[in-house]
């Protein structure tokens, strides 16, 4: 069994910055592919970034490329996002998953095993 935990989110302007971990336990960290998913309200979940188990492959949805960096630190079995120059359109509750079977990172949702239970980012405009 795998629990993960988000931290990080909150209220921010428009250009700031925010940072969100997810602290994971249970498994073998080191093993598995992390993603992070958000969802606005009246709108699909959709994936912002993923990363490999050794952090050397990543994955960014066009909408947050250049803005978005996703790493982990596998001895700290938590995986970051940071999050740099926002927009109002990246409010959202932000998940991370874990894709316990495979250390590929997969931008589907269906792909992924284990889920937190969100935090909120609020952004003003």
């Amino acid at each position: 069994q795998v629990q993960l935990g988000e931290s990080g989110g909150g209220l921010v302007q428009a250009g700031g910055s925010l940072r969100l971990s997810c602290a994971a336990s249970g498994g073998t960290f080191s093993n598995y592919a992390m993603g992070w998913f958000r969802q606005a309200p009246g709108k699909e979940r959709e994936c912002v970034g993923a990363i490999n188990w050794s952090g050397r492959s990543s994955y960014y949805a066009d909408s947050v490329k250049d803005r978005f960096t996703i790493s982990r630190d596998n001895a700290k079995n938590t995986v970051y996002l940071q999050m740099n120059s926002l927009k109002s359109e990246d409010t959202a509750v932000y998940y991370c998953a874990a894709r316990i079977n495979y250390g590929t990172w997969s931008s589907f949702s269906y792909a992924y095993d284990y889920w937190g239970q969100g935090t909120q980012v609020t952004v003003s405009s």
